[in-house]
């Protein structure tokens, strides 16, 4: 999957595509051309292939960001706060070697 497609699955579920889907098939119904039953079977469907491409589209973004910044060598939330835990960790002993300050 490429950049593009990423991107355009993403605008394309942010547009509100359901929403035009739903419209669509609810004129379909009022015109004569489609039941109740049917539009509404219709639009279920269409709304889990919606939720499955968002999944997808979150997926994708997911893990070209992870490439983007591992490529970068970026490090990670957890590579800081396993840092930041040592440096406390260190901090304390410095505190605990230094000893009681004099004043």
């Amino acid at each position: 999957m490429t950049i593009f497609d990423v991107v355009r699955n993403a605008l394309f579920a942010g547009f509100g595509v359901q929403e035009k889907i739903r419209e669509f098939i609810d004129e379909l119904v009022k015109k004569g051309e489609l039941s109740e039953s049917q539009g509404a079977k219709l639009v279920k469907e269409w709304s889990e292939k919606a939720d499955k491409s968002s999944e997808q589209v979150s997926k994708g973004l997911t893990e070209l960001i992870a490439k983007a910044m591992d490529r970068m060598n970026l490090p990670s939330k957890d590579d800081i706060e396993r840092l930041e835990k040592e440096i406390r960790t260190l901090s304390a002993r410095v505190k605990k070697l230094e000893g009681p300050k004099e004043g």
